[in-house]
């Protein structure tokens, strides 16, 4: 019985280590490819993985193309804009949709689920429309629009505040709480971690969209890492250490993120059942 348990627990382990070897290695790539010259990361040889000298022209070259401090900027504006107001939008009609009873509630839940079952491209033109409209094109404002609400979020705010027990509520009442009250002091709190696990969904969801910017914003001084990392690409011809070099330097608002909140990263993850 140990041998076969021994030899599952060691079958699974080495699965685990081949999955996490495949998800490593194209970053990997990515940072050697950025130290490469052109004709080094263009060979077909593939037993030449190391460049022959470790070159920072690449990053040298991205840098006085491209304004990063502006694009980090940028990018962090994006991530906060749409994670505040994700949150703030989704807990309030969570709490609405899963605990209170009005005329209309579930044929309004039912909006929310059909937005999620369409893909968000459909949603693209009246978005810019309305955009344009206002006279908000190459702003923030234009990157943050699409998350001012979002369906997701209010679905698994929803499923949160369904979750909770109903006495909490009638000992609010009995306490004399009115309604926000009772949603600010007493049931928000208990739906943290599904606010922690938006606010992560939410910040990744908003640094790899990559559409939504190249629409709205044709301004080179309004856009966000994404966007500015899809004009490196040309059109006959790419140059690869220059791209992997700047998709290198992206990566480090991500990776400071999740240093500084990595134990409420983990937590969020685990207790939403959520998958990336």
């Amino acid at each position: 019985m140990d041998k076969k348990k021994t030899a599952s627990t060691v079958a699974i382990h080495m699965i685990l280590i081949i999955g996490a070897i495949i998800m490593v290695v194209p970053f990997i790539w990515m940072f050697l490819t950025s130290f490469k010259t052109v004709s080094e990361a263009t060979q077909m040889n593939p037993f030449i993985i190391f460049p022959k000298a470790w070159r920072l022209d690449a990053f040298q070259s991205v840098a006085s193309k491209m304004d990063f401090a502006k694009l980090y900027i940028n990018t962090v504006v994006l991530i906060v804009g749409r994670v505040v107001c994700a949150v703030l939008t989704a807990t309030m009609a969570g709490y609405a949709f899963g605990r209170l009873h009005f005329k209309g509630r579930d044929f309004a839940f039912s909006l929310v689920l059909f937005q999620m079952m369409v893909p968000a491209q459909i949603f693209i033109i009246p978005q810019y429309l309305m955009v344009s409209k206002i006279g908000m094109l190459n702003t923030m404002f234009a990157l943050v629009f699409p998350g001012l609400v979002t369906a997701f979020g209010t679905f698994l705010l929803r499923q949160a505040f369904m979750g909770l027990p109903k006495e909490l509520e009638e000992a609010a009442r009995l306490d004399g709480c009115n309604i926000g009250q009772t949603f600010l002091y007493v049931m928000a709190p208990l739906a943290k971690s599904s606010m922690v696990a938006l606010g992560i969904f939410t910040a990744l969801f908003a640094f790899k969209d990559l559409m939504w910017p190249l629409v709205v914003n044709t301004d080179q001084t309004t856009m966000p890492l994404s966007a500015a990392l899809a004009k490196l690409q040309g059109q006959f011809a790419v140059n690869y250490p220059e791209l992997m070099a700047a998709s290198l330097m992206a990566c480090i608002p991500m990776v400071i993120i999740y240093i500084l909140f990595q134990k409420q990263f983990i937590e969020g993850i685990a207790t939403s059942g959520g998958k990336l």
